[in-house]
């Protein structure tokens, strides 16, 4: 049994009951954002979140073990991402990457936004030409100390 195993038996189960991640998250009682990362592996529950996912995903006991178990973040299978959709957030980085890094500085001086103290918001913004996706993100500014 490894982390791998777990994600794919909750995904399986995720398709075959029809469920809803908002639905998932409204019964661990956090984000929809954080719990949906927390189920692909990217992210660790506690002894209760485990708990609760169990239930839900109908996993045994080691499996809700492995979902306390500080996972290897930030994994993709390739370097530069072949899935449409993560490809375009590779290509927004690559375009607006250094924007985004010289406007953070020129408001806040060097230093870096967090992705440990973050937070994130995914919504639709309807919109007569085609729905919109909408991704609010929230990360501490952690400024560089100087020695």
């Amino acid at each position: 049994m490894s982390r791998d195993e777990v994600t794919e038996k909750i995904i399986a189960t995720k398709v075959r009951q029809g469920l809803k991640w908002a639905d998932v998250a409204a019964k661990v009682g956090l984000s929809k954002e954080w719990v949906t990362a927390a189920c692909l592996g990217q992210m660790t529950l506690n002894a209760q979140q485990a708990a609760v996912i169990g239930e839900i995903f109908s996993l045994s006991e080691q499996e809700r073990k492995w979902l306390t178990v500080v996972p290897y973040k930030g994994s993709l299978p390739t370097s530069v991402p072949t899935d449409p959709l993560i490809y375009r957030f590779y290509e927004l980085v690559t375009v607006y990457g250094t924007t985004i890094k010289e406007l953070i500085h020129e408001e806040f001086g060097d230093g870096i936004m967090s992705a440990i103290d973050f937070t994130m918001e995914l919504t639709r913004e309807p919109d007569p030409k085609g729905d919109r996706v909408r991704i609010g993100m929230s990360g501490k500014f952690l400024p560089y100390k100087t020695y």
